[in-house]
């Protein structure tokens, strides 16, 4: 890969991280969307944004942890399933029409959460955490697709933690990275189980991915995100979306 092009594809990498893990996601669908305007085997793609999200997404963990936002008690009926699934959604292998299509729907659903702040119930009491028959399959579910795709999941759980009010959104936030780094791990392991993992080790992309980390975990636990840079990414996902069933349907 030639050096200016590492260089723009780490810029825009560094930009999604930022953005990302100012909301607690590892940023795998904005790697994808960014990765999808370039020539990149899924395979390739997929892997990258898994290694960049377990990064990205663990910062948050860090982040968010000291600044006493993560419950253990309201992640672990997500995660218990959501690990095999995860695993088991890495061992499939799907056509590229499948995974594009697939892909497209991840970038809409992260455009849409990232487009709305999710925030109108941020100042009200009344939070409730889910039951475990609740949670359980919900997290199963996330982490299955998210495992097929090459996601953490956190795009899916995050909008549905907050609209049935079951935490507010730094809590959200912190859940959402917990959630997307045992995801990322158990869809890589399943991928390697497979002989369907392919890292194109770009130290520019961890690189950046890793500083961008550190920016927007920062800015995300401890002030306000701006929400006009998250709706120019919701945009650009938008594009790319578009972009894969284009591709899909040659």
């Amino acid at each position: 890969m030639e050096i200016s092009l590492l260089f723009v594809i780490s810029i825009l990498i560094f930009f999604v991280a930022a953005l990302y893990s100012s909301v607690g996601h590892g940023g795998a669908s904005g790697y994808l969307a960014v990765l999808s305007f370039f020539t990149i085997v899924p395979a390739v793609m997929s892997s990258t944004a898994l290694i960049l999200n377990v990064l990205v997404a663990g910062i948050g963990v860090v982040v968010f942890f000291r600044a006493k936002h993560l419950s253990s008690n309201l992640a672990w009926p997500f995660i218990l399933l959501s690990i095999p699934a995860a695993f088991l959604g890495g061992l499939i292998h799907i056509a590229d029409k499948t995974y594009f299509l697939l892909l497209a729907f991840a970038l809409l659903v992260a455009a849409i959460r990232l487009a709305f702040s999710f925030t109108s119930n941020e100042n009200h009491n009344g939070f409730r955490s889910p039951s475990m028959f609740v949670a359980l399959p919900i997290g199963g579910g996330i982490g299955f697709l998210s495992g097929i795709v090459g996601v953490g999941g956190g795009i899916f759980l995050s909008p549905i933690m907050i609209l049935r009010r079951w935490a507010d959104p730094k809590k959200t936030s912190a859940v959402s990275a917990l959630f997307i780094v045992v995801n990322s791990l158990s869809g890589i392991v399943g991928r390697v189980a497979r002989g369907g993992f392919e890292f194109s080790a770009a130290v520019p992309f961890i690189v950046a991915a890793f500083l961008g980390g550190l920016v927007g975990s920062h800015f995300g636990a401890n002030r306000f995100s701006g929400m006009t840079l998250r709706r120019i990414l919701s945009a650009v996902l938008l594009v790319a979306a578009f972009k894969l069933v284009v591709t899909a349907m040659r």
